[in-house]
């Protein structure tokens, strides 16, 4: 087994000293749902969040993915209470080019802006260079998400270019995805950046 795939096992688990982040299970779909709640993120129009209803059909989907060695979808777990607060995923896993993507990430409106996105990020890129040996991690997001599109510029990633109509959303509407990345070369001064931002928020 390569080094990449056995650093990116079905069951890899991640763990900081804020959050943790777990394997997906359908026994977490009830606390998915409540952090979807907070901030009824399902009804945001720059990412698709699913509702009480579509809950369980996302996370059979995303265990689906991860059984054809698709994705890795992980809950996000805060340590201080032990509340799930939302969920990200690995994803487009290319072991012969050592490369992935990290996305379909969503979080509790109480925990954005916060340490949980900066520490969840830096778990998961250290895993991937680091450990996994990619030599590039990409970002895929809606063309109206400027918000997110300003936090991935912030990690030190670069904007590759637009897919034009590249999905049709489950609501009929097209979304043009604006593409970043970020090499291997790149990833110490952002992890610089990231320990960085974590020292500030313990202050």
């Amino acid at each position: 087994m390569s080094k990449y795939r056995s650093a990116l096992p079905p069951d890899l688990a991640l763990s900081g000293r804020h959050v943790a982040l777990e394997p997906m299970q359908l026994t977490h779909v009830d606390d998915l749902i409540g952090a979807a709640r907070d901030g009824e993120l399902w009804r945001l129009k720059v990412t698709e969040v699913p509702d009480a209803k579509g809950m369980p059909a996302f996370v059979k989907s995303s265990l689906e993915k991860r059984e054809q060695g698709a994705h890795l979808p992980f809950i996000v777990r805060r340590l201080s209470d032990q509340r799930i607060v939302g969920t990200t995923s690995y994803y487009r896993l290319d072991d012969i080019n050592r490369n992935l993507s990290i996305g379909y990430t969503w979080y509790s409106e109480s925990v954005q802006n916060t340490l949980v996105n900066t520490e969840t990020k830096l778990l998961l890129l250290t895993q991937a260079f680091e450990r996994a040996a990619c030599i590039s991690v990409q970002w895929h997001t809606h063309h109206e998400n400027t918000r997110s599109q300003a936090a991935i510029r912030r990690l030190g990633a670069s904007f590759e270019g637009i897919l034009r109509n590249d999905r049709i959303l489950s609501d009929g509407r097209i979304r043009h995805t604006h593409c970043f990345s970020m090499l291997d070369t790149e990833w110490p001064a952002s992890k610089a950046f990231l320990n960085g931002r974590l020292e500030k928020y313990s202050l």
